[in-house]
């Protein structure tokens, strides 16, 4: 039987090791032939034979000019590939529910840009899968790039040895300071009624413990400790290691009224980081990245064991959604 789907290239794709980075996927009939449900069908009958070999190779498949065109399509989507959803608790990002299971996307204001990390790294239940869907194209710039993680760790190995040794040996403690509410102004301005999910303190302290994390109470809201938790993982089904932190992002990016960046991360013996190291290790992930310019209907479907992600600055408007998976 044919395919509903065909490979294709892009101008900003890489080949990393043999593989096309990411895979990407357009309708094999024309544009048009077959609505919304006959692309949802076709993930489902094509989802084991096709979809998933693409993502485990290339750590991200680009779905492109297929009929989802809104945030209720693209639920349905999310939902065809049968995965299960993932609650956001412990995330630092504001978002706002959309539909289902689908989120707008970090909220924090478009001129900033958001570092790379792997989805919700400094807490231990993270999602393995992360859709993104564009559902309003970004005037200019406002990418999400992407860049494959084995191949960080590699090239940190190669450059700074013993920084990786004692990174895998002490993994890292990740700080942050929460005001009640969200700050949306802020990259990391989740509020800790929304990021525990609760106005109650005592349920806050048990959804933080079981996540491992330490809370401080402050006049007016609280600091959440977590680590010493792994840096670095290693990545059963690929069999190889991976950059699995959200160091750079936490060293460069957590920054507003309530904290500061340099203190936001630390190796797990509490001793600093070292400045250099973490600008060398921003600009590997600068020089290995793809970054493909978002499409109105595009869906990005990344592999949060493989990949680490970013976003540019953009010139408004732009609506990226997001949907996370176990």
């Amino acid at each position: 039987m044919a395919s509903f789907f065909r490979d294709a290239r892009l101008p900003q794709q890489r080949v990393v090791e043999g593989v096309p980075f990411p895979a990407v996927l357009v309708p094999s009939a024309p544009a048009g032939a077959g609505g919304l449900d006959e692309f949802l069908a076709a993930v489902r009958s094509e989802r084991a034979s096709r979809l998933e070999p693409l993502v485990r190779d290339a750590g991200a498949l680009l779905l492109r000019g297929f009929p989802a065109t809104t945030a209720a399509d693209f639920d349905r989507a999310v939902d065809a590939f049968g995965y299960e959803e993932l609650p956001y608790v412990g995330g630092a990002a504001p978002r706002t529910n959309v539909v289902g299971r689908v989120f707008t996307a970090n909220e924090s204001p478009p001129d900033q840009k958001i570092p790379f990390h792997h989805e919700m790294a400094q807490v231990p239940t993270f999602p393995s899968k992360l859709f993104f869907f564009c559902e309003v194209e970004p005037k200019s710039g406002g990418e999400t790039p992407i860049v494959l993680s084995h191949y960080v760790y590699k090239r940190m190995k190669e450059k700074f040895p013993e920084f990786v040794e004692k990174l895998e040996k002490d993994g890292l403690i990740y700080t942050r300071v929460l005001g009640e509410g969200d700050d949306p102004s802020s990259p990391i301005g989740r509020g800790w009624q929304s990021t525990f999910l609760t106005k109650d303190k005592a349920v806050a302290e048990e959804r933080a413990a079981k996540l491992g994390m330490k809370l401080e109470w402050t006049d007016d809201g609280v600091k959440t400790i977590m680590g010493p938790i792994s840096a670095v993982k290693w990545d059963e089904s690929r069999g190889r290691k991976i950059w699995f932190n959200s160091m750079v992002a936490a060293y460069t990016g957590w920054k507003d009224a309530r904290n500061d960046p340099v203190k936001a991360v630390t190796f797990g013996d509490g001793s600093p980081l070292p400045a250099n190291i973490i600008a060398a290790c921003g600009q590997v992930l600068e020089e290995e990245c793809v970054a493909v310019p978002w499409r109105h209907g595009d869906i990005l479907l990344i592999d949060n064991w493989a990949v680490l992600h970013s976003r540019r600055s953009f010139e408004p408007p732009r609506r990226i959604l997001a949907s996370l998976c176990k």
